[in-house]
């Protein structure tokens, strides 16, 4: 069992026989260096479990799934910690804010129906909030670049949206371009991202944008771990047969990952170890494996992917 991913160098190379053939040449096989949890979501996770052991008698929930990893909220609802859905009618213990944040009438209806609210809202998602608020504030046409229908950018479109109504969402530049007017007749645009985007889909909308307007200011929100995780990826990438990214299909920071190195190397997108053997061809075949995950993917399940990889 390998110990805390976090701990293991990129230049470690764990040297397995897939086959127990003196012909065939052992793979090497890396774990990046910043796989697995960041800062945000293990402070999220080891915070709502020291709620419940400090108050074991009282009903601690979360609004919305807590990350998005399965096996992390499975291990959570067998504690006794509820992810909802919805609010109830009425509530009562604590009700968790997660990581990707909420709108500021969210919070209010928390109180509202009985719950005293715990925020754990990721400290890089309240920056990008606050510079999101402070635009607005001072007049600018607000370009959030992110996915509209994400929780994180739902909550930083609405918060947004308290000090200014000229607030627009998109990834793509095509998204914008019926809004061209608009932002043409804006005298000043003002651009933030969503923490897990990718740097490529930035610089699309500032390129779109640039000629349309005369003052265009740009807050590169994109968080540290995330462009850590995505360059230590692509040049593990550049070096490999073949990446493993581990991660929930549901998770932003996971997908982009898998999206960035499938353009420099074949690349392979799995939640747990048993998918493995949907691609057992590639596996054999490859010599050199890398192996990366996003934010949200626990070191318990890194390493199961590890260890299955050694019995191919």
């Amino acid at each position: 069992m390998f110990s805390c991913c976090n701990c293991i160098t990129a230049e470690f190379f764990l040297r397995v026989h897939l086959k127990e053939d003196n012909l065939t040449l052992p793979k090497e096989i890396t774990l990046a260096k910043f796989a697995g949890f960041c800062y945000g979501v293990k402070r999220a996770v080891e915070t709502v479990k020291k709620l419940k052991n400090d108050y074991p008698n009282r009903n601690i929930c979360v609004l919305g799934e807590l990350i998005h990893n399965t096996q992390v909220i499975d291990e959570l609802n067998a504690m006794g910690i509820k992810s909802l859905k919805e609010l109830p009618q009425k509530g009562d213990g604590i009700c968790v804010v997660r990581s990707h944040g909420e709108s500021p009438e969210v919070f209010e209806q928390i109180k509202n129906v009985g719950f005293e609210v715990y925020d754990l809202t990721c400290p890089d998602v309240k920056k990008v909030q606050q510079k999101a608020i402070e635009l607005a504030k001072d007049g600018y046409y607000l370009v959030i670049v992110g996915k509209a229908t994400h929780p994180e950018v739902i909550a930083i479109e609405a918060n947004a949206k308290q000090f200014g109504e000229n607030v627009l969402v998109a990834t793509e530049v095509e998204e914008l371009k019926p809004y061209e007017l608009e932002l043409k007749s804006a005298k000043k645009i003002g651009v933030v991202v969503q923490t897990t985007q990718m740097l490529s889909t930035l610089n699309k909308i500032v390129e779109y944008l640039t000629p349309l307007t005369k003052e265009l200011l740009i807050a590169n929100t994109i968080c540290k771990s995330t462009s850590m995780r995505q360059s230590e990826a692509k040049e593990l990438a550049k070096s490999s047969d073949l990446m493993i990214v581990v991660g929930s299909k549901k998770s932003a920071n996971t997908t982009h990952l898998a999206e960035i190195l499938k353009n420099i190397t074949p690349t392979i997108h799995i939640e747990t170890e048993k998918e493995l053997d949907n691609h057992k061809d590639l596996i054999e075949k490859a010599q050199k494996i890398s192996i990366t995950a996003g934010a949200s993917t626990p070191d318990s399940v890194i390493d199961k992917v590890i260890n299955k990889i050694k019995c191919y």
